[in-house]
């Protein structure tokens, strides 16, 4: 199961000093929400590894690396519930009442999301619907995207010399167009920094609203594809350059602001870096 890990000498235990320490209980007829970070299966958490181990139902999302799933036990069922923009997937709704039925079938059921749950991921609907339902769940955050998968271009989402304020804004509603009801005046001027998630699609239309709103045209972009993975990709760029690009490599975070600028000097993962497939 684990044949793609490169292991180091034999230690005991896995986690040293908690070895010994008692992990929640993952009780039948409950949910967990766990995030998985940005990329490869080595950012998730030490809590979410555990839940892995205890799952009867794996219900995933399109963002998890394949590797991770690989670490769950072969009795687990998978079930994918993946949602891309622009492609079919299933309902929202769908989804909230598939956690709800398996957990009432007394099932450990694990939603595993890319990045974090909480952080443009739908895991609020997800765990206000189980609430509702009465089921009982636990949230374990994830690395989120917009932090760690910045983090492996060499971009911190925070600089004291740069920002003292960061944004975090989704590049598409529930229809999958620009979000409505967005104050782009307020948007363009409250911070430094603008991380954007699922953006590249409507980049064009928000890069133009951005500079009604009074952004610099010469305002660096920065562009991370396939985040914390062997097959991360960057493009750098300016806000006014960033609506004609084609063909950006999915999923990615956009960042706009000042800190993409620190990638020149900060960017880690290459070579050596990237041969673990861990991350």
């Amino acid at each position: 199961m684990f044949d793609w890990i490169k292991k180091p000498k034999p230690r005991a235990g896995h986690f040293g000093a908690l070895d010994h320490a008692v992990f929640p209980a993952f009780d039948p007829g409950t949910v967990w929400l766990v995030g998985a970070g940005p990329g490869g299966p080595g950012l998730l958490t030490i809590l979410g590894f555990h839940a892995l181990g205890q799952a009867d139902v794996i219900v995933h999302d399109a963002l998890v690396s394949p590797e991770l799933l690989t670490l769950a036990p072969a009795r687990a069922k998978r079930v994918f519930a993946g949602k891309r923009g622009g492609r079919p997937s299933p309902k929202q709704a769908d989804i909230s009442l598939q956690l709800i039925e398996l957990a009432r079938a007394g099932k450990r059921v694990l939603r595993l999301k890319g990045g974090d749950p909480f952080m443009f991921g739908r895991g609020g609907e997800e765990a206000g619907a189980l609430a509702k339902a009465g089921i009982r769940f636990r949230i374990v955050p994830g690395i989120s995207a917009g932090l760690g998968g910045l983090a492996y271009a060499g971009i911190p989402v925070t600089h004291r010399d740069t920002n003292h304020a960061v944004i975090f804004l989704t590049g598409h509603d529930d229809t999958g167009a620009v979000p409505q009801g967005v104050d782009w005046g307020a948007v363009a001027n409250a911070a430094p920094v603008i991380v954007m998630y699922m953006a590249v699609k409507h980049l064009g239309s928000i890069a133009e609203k951005l500079l009604a709103a009074g952004r610099d045209s010469a305002d660096r972009v920065a562009i991370v594809s396939h985040a914390a993975t062997q097959q991360q990709s960057v493009i750098q760029t300016t806000l006014a350059e960033a609506g004609s690009l084609t063909d950006v490599p999915t999923p990615a975070i956009v960042v706009l602001g000042p800190v993409s600028a620190y990638r020149d000097s900060l960017d880690w993962y290459v070579d050596r870096a990237r041969e673990s497939i861990l991350g």
